[in-house]
This record gives structure tokens, sequence and C-alpha cells, in this order.
């Protein structure tokens, strides 16, 4: 069982639902996943909470709650982070690499410190420098998180910015489409594509890894989810894209050899 305490910094450590009906997510995911929950307090009033998700008991991502974004018209979705030794540090190389400051650090209770960039491409990403909280405790299992994924139209300025602002090199893979993998001192840690299609925003999407792509996706879709990928065979297993009830895309994959 894959089980995790620490990140070295620059690698991708923990991802987390932003939803405007955070009670609905929490069944959704409870039923697709087997996800339980542990409930912390948000801020000092104890009126909002930041739900872990747990499998076996383990931190695997967790489900907050839209809030005044959701007013705005923000719609619910995913964030991806990345672990950091020193988040100051690290905020000092992104505008220089061409990258956007959204949100400076700040503290989040005792669990760390967090701060928000956007590369020069228009993907935002956070970043997490460990205190009490050091993100995923279980990866690559059924119902946990397994990877994180880019994607942009300009893979090669993306690439530049985070080389520069984590030290990532890339590998290409000549797959169709073809396929970029992000590394850290030798070891694979993201991956970047161009969209499928027209329209889509850069972003940055999760998986998580399930037991059987397709019984997921028929149980998804009876959960009130939509496909915006069948099932389909790539390298490393079989994949699928879906959007919750509240529209958050996520992809769920069974690995063919489990990383």
């Amino acid at each position: 069982m894959p089980k995790r305490e620490s990140y070295a910094s620059g690698t991708p450590n923990w991802v987390d639902l932003q939803a405007a009906d955070q009670d609905a997510a929490k069944a959704f995911f409870a039923e697709l996943l087997g996800w339980s929950y542990n409930d912390l307090p948000a801020d000092e009033t104890g009126d909002v909470v930041y739900a872990m998700a747990m499998v076996d008991g383990l931190e695997v991502a967790a489900i907050a709650a839209l809030g005044d974004q959701a007013d705005a018209g923000m719609p619910a979705h995913w964030n991806a982070y990345v672990s950091v030794d020193d988040i100051d540090a690290t905020l000092i190389r992104v505008a220089p690499a061409g990258g956007t400051v959204l949100a400076p650090a700040f503290d989040v209770l005792d669990a760390g410190r967090m701060a928000v960039i956007q590369d020069p491409t228009g993907a935002i990403l956070e970043l997490w420098q460990p205190a009490r909280h050091v993100g995923a405790a279980l990866v690559d299992e059924p119902g946990a998180w397994s990877w994180t994924e880019l994607i942009t139209p300009d893979i090669p300025a993306a690439a530049a910015f985070y080389n520069a602002v984590f030290g990532w090199d890339t590998k290409q893979h000549d797959d169709e489409p073809p396929y970029t993998e992000f590394t850290l001192s030798g070891a694979s840690v993201a991956g970047a594509l161009n969209p499928p299609m027209p329209g889509i925003p850069p972003s940055w999407g999760v998986y998580f890894s399930v037991s059987d792509t397709d019984a997921i996706v028929t149980k998804a879709e009876a959960l009130g989810a939509s496909v915006r990928v069948e099932p389909t065979d790539i390298p490393p297993g079989r994949f699928a894209v879906l959007a919750d009830p509240q529209g958050a895309l996520f992809n769920v994959i069974t690995m063919r050899d489990p990383k």
C-alpha cells in the first residue's frame, strides 16, 4: 500500500475540490470512490469545514465549499498542489519566469502555508509548504489520487516556466496524442498534453486510481455524472474523463503497471 509521509520539494502532493454544494459533492464521491470524511474547521468560527477525504483511514484528497466564489460565477473545480520546502523563495522565481502570483503565501491554520500561482499559459496551480499536513497520505490505490496533468496549448512555454520554478525537466512520449512527462531528479512527477479539442482553457487536472474504469464510469453516470471521454486504453492503463453532477472534471484510471 503506497503510504506517504513526505514529498520532495517540487513534487505534486495534494488535490482538493471546491464545490458550490459541498454536502452533495461529499455524498457523490463517498458513493463513487468509497470516501469517508474528517471535517476540519476551515476558519476560526467553525462554520466552514474542509472535508478531508479518507481511504482506509488515510487522507487522499479534500472537498471544500466555493463560498463567495460561487456568487462570482466560479464553477466547481479541482485544485492541484505542489509541495515546496520554502514557499517564499519559490514565489520569487514565478514572475521572472513569466508567471503570476495570484495569492501570496498565507498560513492555513497549523497545517502549512499556501500560495496560488498562474503559469504563462494561464493554468493555475497551488503551492504548499507543509507543516502538520504534508499532503496525500495514500496514493495510487483505488479511491486515491494518482496523477496530476496539465492541459495547455503551449507546452514549451509551460515547461520552461516549471523548470525555472521547480526544476522540472521534460521527457517526450510519441503517443497519439503526443505526451510530455515532467520529471524531477529523474522521477516522474506530472504530465502535459495539448487540449484535445478547441475551447478547453489551460488547466491542471487530477486522476484517481480505480480498480475497474468501466464499472466506475457506469456507476458515476447512475449517480448523475456525465462522461466526457469514454473508457479508453492508453499506455499506462485504461482511463476516462468524468464531470461530477456539479460539473467539476476529473479523471479515473486503472493502471496497467502501478507506479
